[in-house]
């Protein structure tokens, strides 16, 4: 890309997407158009409708810094700085995981629970919160609920305080550091939600280059089996749920039933439910304590 050239918007995307699909790529368009998005501080549909106009010397700088953090597999959110979540806009760092789309799928179904409980005000608690992006979504969409967050690093507990005071959501917010549930022993929630690391360590390595090179890897190991999180968190929360509470966590593909089977196994546990995501896989275990 010779920057003595005259770059418009649609020569610079066209040139962008071939260039991503060179060097492997998944979605080189959408990536080049939300980047170059970025850079001019104007919607997708804004590239379309002004295909013509040239970019500025400093935009065209701008643009290729980010071409080149992208070829070398840094995903778009960390360019960024940001992801979009529920609607909500989150800051993402390399000390966190990228909100997926699926995790989604467990916030709703949270959500819909709580309304339908019934109860005006409840305590929830996010184990391995990253961004927060589970729990201050719930907040958000659920103006009586409280929440606890748990994450055993430092640096992803301070992304979700900066996540939560961005969305005004800081006077129903504690943050605790530590090791799942150990922080908040003594304590009882009406739902206790989790998306833990559930991919089997072997498969790691199958991942995508993005997700090898930039994610944390401590947010993504699961065990040998994936299901290392699962069998402490249904061994040890439903003793810290209310009667009549819930626990909900996102799932890896083939791990629901499994899941489910460890939930049951805790007298504690009255019923299971299996919510599906976007593409129909099964994606979230719902289990609920007994009455009484």
């Amino acid at each position: 890309m010779a920057v003595n050239e005259i770059w418009t918007i649609g020569r610079i995307l066209k040139w962008t997407e071939g260039y991503f699909a060179q060097k492997g790529i998944e979605n080189p368009r959408l990536d080049a158009e939300v980047l170059l998005g970025h850079v001019l501080k104007k919607q997708r549909i804004y590239l379309y409708v002004h295909f013509d106009e040239p970019l500025q010397p400093a935009e065209l700088q701008s643009f290729r810094e980010m071409i080149k953090q992208r070829i070398n597999h840094v995903p778009v959110a960390y360019i960024l700085g940001e992801k979009e979540f529920m609607g909500l806009t989150f800051k993402v760092t390399k000390d966190t995981l990228v909100p997926r789309p699926d995790t989604e799928i467990l916030v709703q179904g949270a959500v819909d629970r709580l309304r339908s409980s019934g109860r005006e005000h409840v305590c929830i608690a996010d184990i391995g919160t990253g961004t927060g992006a589970v729990g201050l979504s719930v907040l958000h969409f659920f103006p009586g609920a409280e929440l606890d967050t748990v994450d055993i690093s430092g640096a992803a507990r301070a992304v979700a305080e900066e996540n939560a005071a961005h969305l005004e959501l800081t006077d129903r917010v504690h943050f605790f550091t530590g090791d799942l549930l150990l922080p908040l022993q003594g304590q009882t929630y009406d739902a206790i939600l989790s998306n833990p690391p559930y991919i089997p360590a072997a498969d790691i390595s199958k991942l995508s280059a993005d997700v090898q090179l930039s994610e944390p890897h401590t947010a993504l190991d699961g065990g040998e089996d994936g299901l290392d999180f699962y069998h402490r968190l249904c061994e040890h929360a439903p003793a810290m749920l209310v009667q009549g509470g819930f626990m909900a966590f996102e799932v890896g593909i083939n791990q629901a039933q499994a899941v489910a089977e460890l939930a049951e196994n805790n007298p504690l546990i009255e019923k299971t439910e299996i919510l599906k995501d976007y593409a129909g896989i099964d994606r979230v275990v719902v289990a609920w304590k007994k009455e009484a």
